[in-house]
C-alpha cells in the first residue's frame, strides 16, 4: 500500500513534466488533481486490499501528474521579488502539509468518523480536490512549450523502468530482508538510467533536455535537494516509530508531538525571503546545520529520558529541527529553478521532484538499516538514526557552496 503510491509517483514525474510542457501546465495539473480525487474515493470505499492496492497507484499516477506543473507553473507566472515570494508560499505549504498531515492523520482516525476509522484519511481528499479542481480555470493560468514537440516514447519507457527498478526495492528491501532480486533491481536501474542518458543526448526532442545540467543552480541543486529529502523522510519514520513503538502513544498522541515541528517550520519559513535575500544560498546552509542542532539534542533527549522519562523533554529538539527545515524547503525550489528556460519549465520541475523522491526512498532504507540494527531499544536506535541524519545535513551545508552566488552564471 506505501510502495505502490511512491513507485508510481516517482515513476512518473519526469514523464509528467514534459506532458506540462508540451500539452500544458495548467491541463495537466487539473487532470492530476482529478485523477488523484478519484483514486482517494477509491482508497476509501476500497472492499478488499487489492483494490486498495490499486487505488493507491492511481493516486501515485495523479500525484505524479500534478506536482511537476506547481513549480513550473511559479517559475513562469512569476518573475523577480514576486517570484521569490511564491516558491517561499510553495516551500511554506510543503512544509506544513508534510508536518501537520500527521496531526490531521491522527485526529480523523481517533474521531473514527462514522465508524470510517482510517478510511477517512482518504475521503477528506475529496472534497478538498472538488474544490480545487472547479478553481483551476478562474485561478491558474495556462503556459506550455510553444511548437511543442511529440513526446520521446522512448525515453519515457527508459527513465520510467529505471525509476522504478531504483524506488520499489529501496521500499520493499528491508520489509523483505534485501533478498537477491533487490540487489538485481538496482543493477538494472543503473542500466536503464545510463542508457536514458545516453538517449537523450541524441533524441531530436528529448524528454529532459540535456542543457539544464549546464546550469550549475540546477545540477548542483538537485543534488542538494536529493540529500535533503534523504534527511526528510526518513526522519519522520523513525520519528513516528520511536514515539507509537517505543513511547507507545497512539496514532493522536503521536501526531500532537508533531506539533512542535511545525512551529519551529511556521516562525523560520515565513522569514525565509528576507533571511535569503540577505545571505542567499547560505541560509540554506545555515538551515541544515539547524536542522542537524535539532537533531543533535533530540538525540541527546532521547537516550536521557530512556523509555519512560517525560516525553515532553523532547519538544526543544523538535521546535530547533522543524526551524531548520523551514530555512532549507522554503528558499531550495527558487534557487535550483533559477534561470531554467520557461520552456522546460515543468520538465526541471519533475527532475527536481524525482530527485526528492528518489532521495526519500534512498534516505528510509538507509536510515531502515541503522535504526533496526542498532534496535536495542527504541531511544538507542532512534538516536543512533538521528546520527546518521546529523551527518547528512552537514553534507547538505557543505554542497550548498557549489551552488552559484547571485548573478553568477
Amino acid at each position: 500500500m506505501v510502495a505502490g503510491f511512491g513507485v508510481a509517483l516517482a515513476a512518473g514525474l519526469i514523464t509528467a513534466g514534459r506532458l506540462g510542457d508540451l500539452y500544458g501546465r495548467r491541463r495537466m495539473f487539473a487532470a492530476g488533481l482529478a485523477v488523484f480525487t478519484v483514486a482517494s474515493a477509491l482508497c476509501g470505499a476500497a472492499p478488499t486490499a487489492g483494490i486498495l492496492i490499486a487505488a493507491r497507484v492511481g493516486q501515485g499516477l495523479g500525484a505524479a501528474l500534478l506536482m511537476p506543473q506547481v513549480l513550473a507553473i511559479i517559475n513562469t507566472a512569476f518573475t523577480g521579488e514576486r517570484r521569490a515570494k511564491a516558491f517561499n508560499a510553495y516551500g511554506v505549504t510543503m512544509g506544513f502539509g508534510g508536518v501537520f498531515g500527521q496531526l490531521i492523520g491522527g485526529v480523523l482516525i481517533n474521531a473514527d468518523l462514522a465508524g470510517l476509522g482510517w478510511r477517512t484519511i482518504f475521503l477528506i481528499n475529496v472534497p478538498v480536490g472538488a474544490l480545487a479542481i472547479a478553481l483551476v480555470p478562474r485561478l491558474v493560468p495556462e503556459s506550455r512549450l510553444p511548437g511543442g514537440p511529440k513526446l520521446d516514447l522512448a525515453g519515457t519507457a527508459l527513465v520510467s523502468l529505471g525509476l522504478v527498478a531504483i524506488v520499489y526495492p529501496l521500499v520493499q528491501g528491508q520489509e523483505q530482508g534485501w533478498p537477491a532480486w533487490t540487489w538485481l533491481c538496482l543493477a538494472a536501474a543503473v542500466a536503464l538510467l545510463a542508457s536514458f542518458a545516453l538517449h537523450q543526448r541524441r533524441a531530436a526532442a528529448p524528454l529532459v533536455d540535456p542543457g539544464l545540467f549546464r546550469h550549475r543552480s540546477f545540477s548542483a541543486g538537485t543534488v542538494v535537494s536529493l540529500l535533503h529529502s534523504m534527511t526528510m523522510g526518513s526522519f519522520f519514520l523513525i520519528l513516528a516509530l520511536y514515539l507509537q513503538q517505543g513511547r507507545e502513544l497512539d496514532a493522536l498522541g503521536s501526531g500532537l508531538i508533531f506539533l512542535p515541528l511545525g512551529l519551529g517550520y511556521f516562525a523560520s519559513s515565513t522569514r525565509a525571503v528576507r533571511l535569503a535575500a540577505r545571505l542567499g544560498r547560505q541560509v540554506v546552509a545555515l538551515g541544515a546545520l539547524t536542522m542537524a542542532l535539532g537533531y543533535g539534542l533530540l538525540a541527546l533527549t532521547a537516550t536521557a529520558l530512556g523509555e519512560h522519562g517525560p516525553i515532553a523533554w523532547i519538544i526543544p529538539g523538535l521546535v530547533v529541527a522543524g526551524a531548520g527545515m523551514g530555512l532549507v524547503m522554503a528558499p531550495l525550489p527558487a534557487l535550483v529553478l533559477n534561470g531554467v528556460d520557461p520552456g522546460h519549465a515543468a520538465a526541471a520541475s519533475g527532475v527536481l521532484s524525482t530527485a526528492q523522491q528518489a532521495g526519500g526512498a534512498i534516505g528510509v532504507a538507509v536510515v531502515d538499516v541503522v535504526f533496526y540494527g542498532a534496535l536495542g531499544g527504541y531511544p538507542h536506535a532512534f538516536a543512533m538514526g538521528l546520527l546518521l541524519l546529523i551527518a547528512l545535513d552537514v553534507a547538505v551545508a557543505a554542497l550548498v557552496q557549489a551552488l552559484p552566488r547571485p548573478n553568477h552564471p
